[in-house]
């Protein structure tokens, strides 16, 4: 009975845990603040950060925004569509994230294209006044991703 009660109980561990994507390869998370702060010293570099989950993609689960618990900056985790599909239900849950920081620089008309997918994406309505200009963001291509509950 002992060894069915541990055993149940080890299962319970391992299912707080789901893996995604390939293994993580680094032994430590940077913060994402920390990534935002210098993001030209990361860019195209393999990065680890680890937050909480704010958003997923509703749409194809192909991406996800996760925040610094200390500072509440967020970052996204932008995969290809169908190779890691993050689950709609991870808001709210810790990921650890890894994979290869991208410099994105966007014209206002691409701005305004990308911000009215979203918006559709989302389930949302797009408002035009919320894109002042040209946009220069970063986003973590994902490779591999731990989300824990």
């Amino acid at each position: 009975m002992r060894l069915l009660a541990a055993l149940l109980l080890t299962g319970a561990v391992f299912a707080a845990e789901v893996k995604l994507g390939k293994p993580l390869q680094l032994k430590e998370p940077v913060s994402i603040a920390d990534v935002l702060a210098k993001p030209d010293a990361y860019v195209d570099k393999t990065v680890q950060v680890k937050g909480k989950v704010t958003e997923v993609c509703r749409m194809m689960g192909c991406w996800m925004a996760i925040a610094d618990p200390a500072t509440n900056k967020s970052i996204r985790i932008k995969v290809e569509d169908g190779e890691i599909v993050f689950p709609k239900d991870a808001p709210g849950k810790t990921a650890i994230a890894e994979g290869t920081l991208v410099k994105l620089s966007m014209t206002k008309d691409q701005a305004m294209a990308q911000a009215r997918h979203e918006a559709e994406e989302q389930g949302g309505k797009f408002d035009p006044n919320s894109v002042k200009g040209a946009s220069v963001t970063y986003q973590i291509k994902g490779i591999g991703v731990v989300l824990i509950d």
